[in-house]
């Protein structure tokens, strides 16, 4: 099999995860090739968003468990939040902070339960940027499509200068970063594999004047890599914003509506998505839920801006994630309607207990550090000045630092880090 190593993106964390999806698009477009006959990236990157998000359902179940669970706790929440009402000193706000804590570990639910499928999805997002930016170095079959023109330029008398010039042309020397002067001859081969990869549409009508004598070859390299990135007329490694720019200048206007269509289908989709997912907290005077209402708006539209100016293959990566997010949802939707939340949280109660057993930490335990006034626990009064009780409290903070380790304080700290580190 035919791979490219010196073309792929060598980021530190983008890098493996680029290798990766890579890994699996070309398994999928070998089997879509080998067991259908089909050789298109379109639908390569179809497949891998659906084995993505197959991949990532538990992770969606557990979220939305977590927006169910935080619907049933708003209560006690609100409950939090108005016995502090007005007082903004810092003791109050660290017994709010430690109340609320409290009250997730209860739930055994975590504060950022949203967060994390989000912090998993950029990365895969950005990854496969690096992968649909240059598809021949991942993807056996399309960089196996480039031979015959590479061997046909390497082959050619002065190649190096030719290249150079027709890289300056189409101003892509900075983005190449080719050297067609190197000894390392695979090396230069990727770079001409890159090169050609990288080019606009026009660039095959260019390619042909540099090299005359190529002509042939290069026709049917054109039309066989035509095949390969086009979906629904739309060339995936180009941008709509330049299909609609250069597709204006033809007078193609199926194209352009059809690239438009592409960012203005993606909002579409999300916006469904978002309708499908069940809201943690629908109360209009929390000013998290208001932020979090503002957030699924606005972000749909920034992305649809984004759309335009990455290349299609990103987009139909954007539509199909929330296309397959939708029907997820809606099944996940029918199984968290049949959860017992009450057996749900007795579950997640006993998973909490079972864990401080293993740090040593009973029950009575808890609950006595809980309960107990150690001299750690200042009364701070409204007559004292600023310094003298920002000095209580400092003195409160030390003295739990530095408690003894068989004493209730202590215990109550290892508790305390215990919901601290859950929480994340």
């Amino acid at each position: 099999m035919t791979t490219i190593i010196l073309t792929q993106y060598s980021g530190s964390i983008l890098g493996p995860i680029a290798k990766v999806l890579g890994w699996i698009m070309n398994w999928i477009y070998l089997f879509l090739s080998n067991v259908f006959g089909i050789e298109n990236i379109g639908l390569t990157i179809i497949g891998l968003t659906v084995i993505i998000y197959m991949c990532m359902l538990p992770l969606t179940v557990k979220q939305q468990k977590f927006s169910k669970l935080q619907q049933k706790m708003q209560p006690e929440i609100k409950a939090i939040q108005d016995k502090y009402k007005g007082r903004r000193d810092q003791e109050t706000q660290l017994a709010m902070n430690e109340e609320t804590q409290a009250l997730y570990a209860k739930y055994g639910i975590s504060p950022t339960g949203t967060c994390l499928p989000l912090l998993l999805q950029m990365p895969v997002f950005f990854a496969l940027y690096r992968v649909i930016y240059n598809v021949p170095a991942y993807v056996s079959g399309v960089k196996e499509a480039f031979d015959g023109v590479v061997d046909g330029i390497v082959n050619t008398p002065g190649f190096q200068g030719i290249m150079e010039k027709f890289l300056e042309s189409f101003k892509l020397t900075q983005q190449i970063g080719a050297d067609f002067n190197s000894t390392d001859l695979s090396a230069v081969r990727n770079f001409i594999v890159d090169s050609v990869y990288k080019m606009p549409t026009t660039g095959w009508d260019g390619l042909r004047d540099s090299f005359p004598g190529l002509t042939e070859v290069i026709n049917s390299t054109e039309v066989q890599l035509n095949h390969m990135n086009t979906f629904l007329g739309l060339n995936i490694s180009d941008s709509p914003l330049s299909i609609i720019t250069s597709s204006f200048q033809s007078h193609s206007y199926l194209l352009v509506v059809a690239a438009l269509l592409i960012p203005l289908v993606s909002y579409a989709s999300q916006m469904m998505n978002i309708k499908l997912m069940p809201q943690a907290d629908t109360d209009p005077d929390n000013p998290m839920a208001r932020q979090m209402k503002t957030m699924n708006y606005t972000m749909p539209l920034i992305s649809t801006f984004i759309c335009f100016t990455v290349p299609v293959g990103l987009g139909i990566y954007w539509i199909f994630s929330s296309l397959t997010r939708s029907v997820q949802q809606y099944f996940v939707n029918k199984h968290i309607q049949n959860l017992d939340l009450d057996e749900v949280i007795a579950k997640n109660v006993e998973k909490r207990k079972k864990k401080l057993e293993k740090m040593g930490i009973s029950e009575n335990q808890i609950r006595n550090a809980a309960s107990l006034r150690t001299k750690g626990n200042v009364q701070l009064s409204s007559s004292m000045s600023k310094a003298e009780r920002d000095a209580k409290v400092e003195q409160a903070y030390t003295y739990r630092k530095t408690a003894n380790p068989n004493s209730l304080t202590a215990k109550a700290n290892l508790v305390k880090e215990f919901n601290e580190r859950n929480n994340k």
